[in-house]
């Protein structure tokens, strides 16, 4: 969306505040020997108590109000009772929801308690790339230069991107042009930010695959060539200078 009013740029902080402060509380709250069910069920109520709906659950009847996702999976996990968070898990939460007509969207992967497995490197290219793409996207600037920036910085630290998960425009709903803001230079993708709209951006720095494949079950992805990806995310909106990041309050750079 392209934000033209006060009004909308309130509705937008206050949706964005909704998923930021709910992934903030859900990473507080995970600990060694609880299932992603009941980190979920938490995330759910959390959103409920904000006033915000579950975005997956309402586009797309998600079968969980987050998407939780553990050490080889890079995105779409399913809460389930039977996945119980361990010591030293690499874990992704993405939090979307839908808040008085306004939709963000942010994700954040950390480490479980102490990193025995050594993900943490991973986690800190992560988070440092997504820094690096917001700080340098303006309005003028094309998209697949911010997704050449990404890989990029990527390669340098020994990393690959996955290809076929990208941020998008949000705003009136959870996925909006542009639908392709890749993290990898797509010299197809002639597009250009636009002053004043809403994007989500969001990294997917991978170990070793650069493809995620959709598993059995119609949700779950797990890498082509296997390896670990870490991935953040704000939503931003584009100006003419520095972005403004509405969910800066997930504390995913603290």
């Amino acid at each position: 969306m392209s934000i033209t009013t006060d009004n909308e740029r309130d509705g937008m902080q206050r949706a964005s505040d909704a998923v930021a402060i709910t992934l903030r509380k859900m990473r507080e709250y995970a600990r060694p020997g609880m299932s992603t069910l009941e980190l979920d069920d938490y995330g759910g109520k959390l959103l409920e108590e904000l006033g915000a709906a579950s975005a997956p659950k309402l586009t797309y009847n998600f079968p969980g109000y987050t998407c939780i996702s553990i050490n080889n999976v890079v995105a779409h996990g399913i809460p389930s009772a039977d996945m119980i968070l361990q010591e030293g898990d690499l874990v992704n939460i993405d939090v979307s929801a839908e808040l008085n007509g306004y939709w963000a969207d942010n994700g954040g992967s950390f480490i479980l308690g102490e990193d025995i497995h050594g993900h943490g490197k991973l986690v800190e290219a992560s988070k440092d790339i997504l820094k690096k793409a917001i700080a340098a996207i303006k309005g003028g600037i094309k998209i697949n230069e911010i997704g050449r920036l990404i890989e990029t910085e990527a390669k340098k630290q020994g990393y690959t991107v996955i290809k076929n998960l990208t941020g998008h425009g949000v705003g009136r709903s959870l996925h909006e042009d542009p639908h392709d803001i890749s993290n990898y230079y797509d010299r197809f993708n002639i597009g250009r930010f636009k002053k004043n709209t809403v994007v989500a951006i969001e990294t997917f720095i991978s170990t070793k695959s650069t493809i995620a494949d959709q598993q059995a079950d119609g949700w779950t992805l797990i890498g082509n060539k296997g390896g670990f990806v870490a991935q953040h995310e704000h939503t931003i909106m584009v100006t003419g200078d520095e972005p403004v990041i509405f969910t800066e309050q997930n504390g995913i750079w603290d």
